[in-house]
């Protein structure tokens, strides 16, 4: 695997589709956290803290876009980094689930499930990348 073409065409959709998720939340969140976070039952709600949060989307969403045509080492720092900040964010929101914070738990969890899939996606692909590098 040397070339940018040895990327599964699977693992570029995945960046595109975490792109736009990505984007989704973070402008909105963005623009107006207070009301997008009261929206969803947030208790405590820090509008400096939520826009933060909303670059940190931004960037890495759309550092998953660019890196698209980049080859096998673009990709592979950009799942480590895609792992590390779902990993971080599970725990918040499991921290924050048992501490009460969600006005409404079925958000938490929403929010929860959906770092941890994609947690699980970005884990396999880099399982992905390691045996290859074993194989080479």
């Amino acid at each position: 695997m040397n070339s940018k073409t040895d990327i599964p065409r699977s693992l570029k959709g995945w960046f595109i589709v975490h792109f736009i998720a990505d984007t989704l939340f973070a402008v909105p969140l963005f623009i107006a956290p207070v009301f997008l976070l009261d929206l969803l039952g947030w208790k405590s709600i820090d509008p400096l803290m939520a826009r933060m949060v909303a670059a940190a989307l931004f960037g890495i969403g759309t550092e998953s876009l660019l890196c698209i045509k980049l080859g096998k080492d673009a990709f592979i720092a950009m799942l480590n980094l895609k792992i590390i900040w779902s990993f971080a964010a599970i725990t918040g929101f499991i921290v924050g689930l048992s501490q009460g914070l969600f006005g409404n738990p079925a958000v938490g969890f929403s929010l929860l499930s959906i770092f941890t899939a994609f947690n699980i996606l970005w884990i396999y692909w880099r399982l992905y990348f390691k045996k290859q590098e074993s194989t080479d």
